[in-house]
Formats: C-alpha cells, structure tokens, sequence
C-alpha cells in the first residue's frame, strides 16, 4: 500500500482528498500546516507529497526546501497546488523542487488522483529520478488535467466514471448547501475591512478575507464550479498582494475587493446551473493613446486569460465599436482630439452598445473625474498606477456578469 501525506491548511478539502485516496487503496496523512508536515514527512515517509502551497508557519516553498534538503526525500515526487495568477511563486515552487504543478482553481480529486498516479508509475515507484525545473514559459507550468490509466477494461471505465460522477455530485451538493453561510461571513468581514480604523485592524482583516477566499477556490474547484472557482481564484490573489504590500490599499483596489465579494453572491445564485460553468469566448476592447500604458492593460487581461483588441487612436476605436459586438471596454480618460468620457458617450449611442460595461483607466481621481465617467455613460472607474491583478479581476466580474445575466 502506498503512502500518500497531504499538506493542506483547509481541513474540508484535505478530508476530501484523504477519502479519495483512501478510497483507491492508499494509505494516507494530513498536515494542516507547515511544520507538522515537514515532521510527517520523516516519520510517516510517503512515497509522494501533494502540498498547498499557501500554508500556515511554514510555506510551502519553504518546506520543499527543506524537504529536499533530506537525502532520503530528495527525489520524492511533490504534486504543488498553486494559484493561477501567481506565477511567481510558481516559479519558486519549480526552483525549490516541485514534482507537478497543479491549479488549485481547476483540479478535481480525480485529476489529482491521475497526477500521483501517472508520477508514481504503473509499478508504484517514482518515475522520475529528480525534479527538474522545465523549460518552459510561467503560464504554461500550471497543469489543470492529468493523463488516465490506459489499463483499465471497458467495464472498468465505464464503472469508474459512474463513481466519480456520483462522488462530484455529492461533492457539488455538499457545497451549493454551504454558500448562503459562506457569503455571509464573507459579507461581514469585508464591513469589517470597510469600517477599519487603523493599519493594523485592516490588515487582520484582509487575512482573514483571504483565508475564507482561498479556501472557497479549493472547494469550488473540488466540486466542479468553475466559475466561482475562478473568480475567487483571482480575488485570493488580489488579497495577497494588498495584504503583503499595504501601500497598495487605496479606494480603487477597496472598490475592487468589495464588487468582487459582491459578483460572487450573484455567481453563488447561479451555481446550480452546471451547464454555464465554462468560461464563454469574450471579446474585449482596451483604448489608450499611450503604448505603455496599452501594454499594461493587456497584459493584466492576459493574466485572466481574456484575449482583448488594443487601439491607441479613440476615432479608430470608435469605428471598431460601430462595426463589431464587445463584452468589455477600458478607456483612457486623457487622450487628444476625442477624451474617454467623450467616446463612451458616441459609444453609448450605438444600439448595440447601449449597456456595454465601460471601465475607465485613468490618473485623474477626484471626485469631478468620478462624476464625469458615470455621466458620459461609464460603468467604473480604476486609477492609475493600478495592480495587474486589480484590472484581471474587475474585467472577470464584467465578462462572467454579461455572460451569466439574463438578457433584457
């Protein structure tokens, strides 16, 4: 019987993994956090790891140092969970000696279930003799699928899926029950975040938004909700950069966080919908005269994985518009011969393009520039300098709402 420890500080998605592998003939060990894993690790000597990386006490890329550190678990194979957008850290986690890197956004047991099994081999051993950084771009090094067993006979197949489909659905119904109490506390510890009145208390604060959003991605993802898997995905991410780098806390980034929280009580409504869980094509259109500035946006949306139309000149944008459908546009304020607000107002003049969500990136932040944008027709408001994160989730709460609310 192999030996499989899980390192996860959730204990509900932990529970859920140790039954899955329990349930195929492993022996397995959970650690909640860091330290107590590292002291599993040489007193239980699993044959593979699957580690969080978001841990308690110790990291997970503080760990895997440590633990390849130990000649004896130097080539144990060390399946990562990561988030999707932070691509760093995933870095870190190939240098210190990952195995796997999965997205804990878009993982089901059972693919991780194939991922220790395809590493482990047909034989049960490693089938690697060391982790190797690979040599490929960051956004290709999060895996979200694994390779089946091509042993099994029809019969086998066909049983095996009918289990997983029923494990998944139990899994689902499990969770759909659990989000009126999850939106709640989420609700109520961003009032507390809103009504903070020092550093200190604002900072407690987002952990433990963080810690309640990094938990609902793993869950969602486990139960198969791809769309608030994802949408909290990103919002962890924006949590983890504002907790770690306060300056970072502004009214924009504030307004961010809290339409998020917002868009994941509209998601939660339409969890029961599994036929509209995959990400819809979307189109989305980024003006601005500055080519810095262009590139910025862009490869914000990128990091969504929202493929989007750059234009720097407003007349040229405008005439796109007229001929083409959009699900989201970002504007400059301040550009020559035509300004932001007055292209969204000959925007809004067009049919089709009469409720288009119309976001505008710009420096001017006081409350004159606010008013200007809602007038003119806009939708929001994101100043500059803002965090690639800020923009990659505020474009996912447009582009899931258009594509999920009824049209009128």
């Amino acid at each position: 019987m192999k030996k499989i420890l899980i390192i996860e500080d959730d204990q509900i998605v932990a529970n859920i993994y140790r039954n899955k592998f329990s349930v195929e003939g492993y022996q397995v060990e959970i650690a909640l956090d860091g330290e107590v894993g590292f002291e599993l690790v040489k007193t239980f000597r699993p044959d593979a790891i699957v580690l969080d990386l978001m841990l308690p006490k110790v990291t997970g890329v503080e760990l895997m140092k440590q633990i390849r550190a130990v000649p004896d678990f130097a080539t144990v194979p060390v399946i990562v969970f990561s988030n999707t957008y932070l691509t760093n850290m995933v870095q870190e986690a190939w240098k210190a000696g990952a195995t796997k890197c999965l997205s804990k956004a878009n993982c089901t047991p059972k693919q991780v279930l194939e991922v220790v099994r395809a590493t482990l081999g047909a034989n049960g051993t490693a089938t690697a003799t060391a982790p190797t950084v690979p040599n490929v771009p960051p956004q290709a090094w999060v895996a979200t699928a694994a390779p089946t067993r091509p042993s099994s006979t029809p019969a086998e197949t066909v049983a095996g899926n009918e289990a997983d489909a029923a494990f998944q659905a139990d899994l689902r119904k499990e969770f759909i029950e659990s989000l009126p109490a999850t939106l709640a506390t989420l609700r109520a510890l961003l009032q507390g975040l809103v009504k903070a009145d020092s550093e200190m208390v604002r900072l407690k604060q987002i952990h433990e938004l963080y810690r309640r959003i990094h938990a609902l991605t793993g869950n969602a993802g486990i139960a198969g909700l791809v769309q608030i898997a994802q949408m909290a995905d990103a919002l962890e991410a924006l949590l983890k950069e504002l907790y770690e780098k306060p300056k970072n806390i502004t009214a924009s980034t504030m307004r961010t966080v809290a339409t998020c929280v917002d868009f994941l009580g509209f998601l939660f409504e339409n969890s029961r919908l599994p036929e509209k869980q995959e990400m819809p094509p979307v189109n989305i259109l980024v003006v601005d005269d500055e080519a810095i500035s262009r590139r910025a946006v862009t490869y914000a949306l990128e990091k969504a994985r929202l493929k989007c139309v750059a234009i720097e000149d407003p007349a040229t944008a405008f005439k796109l518009v007229s001929e083409n459908d959009f699900d989201l546009i970002f504007l400059d304020v301040d550009m020559p011969v035509m300004n932001g607000f007055e292209l969204c107002t000959k925007i809004r003049a067009l049919p089709g393009h009469k409720k288009t969500p119309v976001v505008f990136v710009t420096s001017l932040t006081d409350f004159e520039s606010r008013a200007s944008s809602m007038m003119s027709g806009g939708n929001d408001f994101i100043a500059k300098p803002f965090l690639f994160i800020e923009l990659a989730v505020k474009a996912l709460v447009y582009v899931l709402r258009g594509k999920l609310e009824p049209k009128k």
